[in-house]
């Protein structure tokens, strides 16, 4: 008798909907309903926060929409704005360039050099630890209220923080990579170039990021320690007369402004990364 031959049963194989759908390019991913739904987002908070005024908590403690874009149209319509806004930026650009090239630097240097690391490491440490914006009232000793004096402050924060992601980046390269460079020949100064600055590029790209806002906060600190002008100055006036508005409008133009800090920054980011892979 033969032997009973057993087939295995043909394999159905479904498509599942989810799967097929898969294929089909999703409505939420796309970039323009991302925005639509963030535009919604921002003018329903609008619209319950000017419904909310006055009628659920005091206009005295959140003011309304509708005041502070008045407060801010009369800013522009009379210039005052300009000027405050031109003080403040030149503070936090100069602050940040200052501060983004010492670190920048401190962290390649620290980072190649264990000795170095080890010396000055503590007091990095040390020094990072203090609030920053208990610095403030020195550099007022020492600069005065001057460009100097917040400069300084915003450089300061922004130096620990561009030089830690520095430090580590560099750390991070891969010894190997660098002995097979310097057996071809290369230079200490060929090796950081091509080398060791490309490979910590992502750590230095993301220590800059993460320190625009902190450079304007800097600035903006040190408008409202002592000063007279720059949006901290305009905040800090409108709070000492009570003006609810005002201060909600300087706080728009800071966001507005860090917004578009961080928005160059990645482009800027993005441009370099493709140049390196093409």
């Amino acid at each position: 008798m033969n032997p009973m031959r057993v087939t295995e049963p043909p394999i159905l194989v479904a498509v599942a909907p989810a799967a097929a759908a898969a294929d089909r390019p999703l409505l939420r991913d796309k970039p323009a309903t991302a925005l639509l739904c963030q535009a919604v987002l921002l003018f329903g908070f609008l619209a319950l926060w000017e419904a909310a005024s006055g009628r659920w908590v005091r206009a005295f403690y959140i003011s309304k929409p509708s005041l502070i874009a008045d407060r801010l149209w009369g800013w522009l319509a009379s210039g005052e704005l300009w000027h405050h806004l031109e003080v403040t930026l030149e503070e936090t650009v100069i602050g940040f360039f200052v501060g983004a090239l010492t670190g920048f630097t401190a962290g390649l240097v620290l980072g190649r050099s264990p000795f170095a690391a080890r010396v000055f490491g503590p007091f990095i440490v040390a020094v990072n630890a203090l609030p920053k914006v208990a610095l403030a009232p020195l550099f007022i000793l020492w600069f005065g209220i001057g460009l100097p004096m917040k400069v300084l402050l915003a450089g300061v924060i922004v130096f620990f923080l561009v030089f830690y992601n520095t430090f580590t980046g560099v750390q991070s390269v891969d010894d190997d990579l660098i002995n097979i460079v310097r057996t071809m020949g290369a230079s200490r100064r060929q090796v950081v170039l091509k080398v060791i600055i490309p490979s910590a590029l992502l750590w230095v790209f993301t220590g800059l990021r993460i320190s625009i806002p902190y450079a304007l906060i800097g600035a903006v600190v040190g408008e409202v320690f002592a000063s007279n002008a720059g949006i901290g100055y305009l905040i800090n006036s409108s709070a000492a007369q009570f003006d609810t508005a005002g201060v909600f409008a300087g706080l728009a133009i800071l966001t507005v402004l860090a917004a578009c800090f961080t928005w160059l920054l990645g482009w800027i980011e993005r441009n370099t990364t493709a140049s390196r892979s093409t």
